[in-house]
């Protein structure tokens, strides 16, 4: 594998310069200082001041907490911008394709579509892993991004890391692996192996483990090259001043998120075992998530029952290889008990 990060980047985006905004040619060092740079309103109120568009502090706390640098992180507004960040930076609308592997995270296949990008997908094989040979085959002169989600959604399933490292090696293009699921997983994060191959995207999100789903926050992170590429089309102000105070403060109290983990991590053999003993309860599968896939007798119908009952689920059964399965997302003690309640009732 000869990755060139030069070759794959589109050729309107290397000649780009990142728009320069205010707070970008000046950075404040903590001194006192008159603002009427901005054309801002100079009235105080939390808010009424630009954020800052590089969000250092946040990502000062969050390059320490991961043992990597500020300059190989870039924040979005949600994972999702980061996604779409990715295709615009490196896919060349109606020529270039990207790789999916099914059943996974659906907005792959929607930002394939929104950008006019070509989105080849390679089905999952036995035990929901990646069919290496497969990929490989499919993989062309024009494939550019590989996504693969490990935890994977909807499955639950962590990626064999030989498998991923076989591709990461094979693959001239970028391989993004999406850990949104990764403070579930007993595997280690993949930023551990961000030097040993350049072309690694990492993406992660405040929204699943550290709670903060309503603040959209997207965490991306790779060589400090890939990152400098993804900045030169990244909007001047994606992360509000609301969303960077709010996730700094949860970073920082590392204590309350890992206790939270640790219950829904018990919370979630519980599910297991209370799923066990439901009678249209086929197969439950491994999960490294916060959530539980099970295959069911008549996936609707029983949807429509926990409907009924008050309780709502995720119906993956029109998924590849999904067929009949019901997402479970691990709740309180109390919503699962709930849910318990509610699947031996019908």
């Amino acid at each position: 594998m000869s990755f060139n990060l030069d070759k794959i980047t589109r050729e309107n985006v290397k000649g780009l310069s990142p728009y320069s905004s205010a707070r970008d040619e000046y950075v404040s060092d903590g001194s006192t200082m008159v603002f009427l740079d901005a054309n801002e309103n100079p009235f105080e109120n939390g808010v009424n001041r630009y954020p800052d568009p590089q969000q250092r502090g946040l990502k000062a706390i969050l390059a320490e907490q991961k043992g990597i640098k500020e300059e190989n992180i870039l924040l979005g507004n949600g994972s999702d911008e980061v996604l779409d960040l990715l295709f615009r930076a490196f896919c060349e609308p109606k020529q270039d394709n990207i790789i999916t592997l099914p059943p996974t995270y659906g907005m792959y296949k929607v930002l394939s579509g929104i950008n006019m990008v070509e989105n080849k997908e390679v089905l999952l094989i036995h035990d929901f892993q990646p069919n290496v040979e497969e990929i490989l085959k499919t993989i062309d002169s024009n494939s550019k991004l590989l996504f693969i989600c490990s935890p994977n959604n909807p499955t639950g399933n962590s990626f064999s890391t030989k498998k991923i490292e076989e591709l990461l090696n094979s693959f001239n293009g970028l391989v993004v692996i999406d850990e949104a699921y990764i403070d579930f997983s007993s595997e280690e994060s993949w930023t551990s192996k961000l030097s040993e191959f350049p072309n690694l995207i990492i993406t992660q999100t405040l929204s699943k483990a550290y709670g903060m789903a309503g603040i959209r926050l997207g965490i991306c992170i790779a060589s400090a090259e890939i990152i400098a590429v993804v900045n030169k089309i990244k909007p001047p102000y994606n992360v509000n001043q609301l969303t960077q105070d709010k996730a700094t403060l949860r970073v920082l109290d590392r204590d309350a998120v890992n206790n939270e983990v640790s219950q829904i991590l018990t919370e979630r053999a519980k599910l297991e075992v209370a799923l066990k003993t439901v009678s249209f309860v086929e197969k439950i599968y491994p999960s490294d998530a916060n959530f539980i896939l099970a295959k069911v007798d008549d996936a609707s119908l029983r949807y429509d029952q926990l409907l009924e009952k008050g309780v709502v689920v995720r119906n993956r059964t029109t998924q590849p290889l999904c067929e009949n399965t019901l997402r479970f997302t691990v709740g309180s003690a109390v919503e699962n008990k709930t849910l318990a309640k509610a699947l031996n009732l019908i």
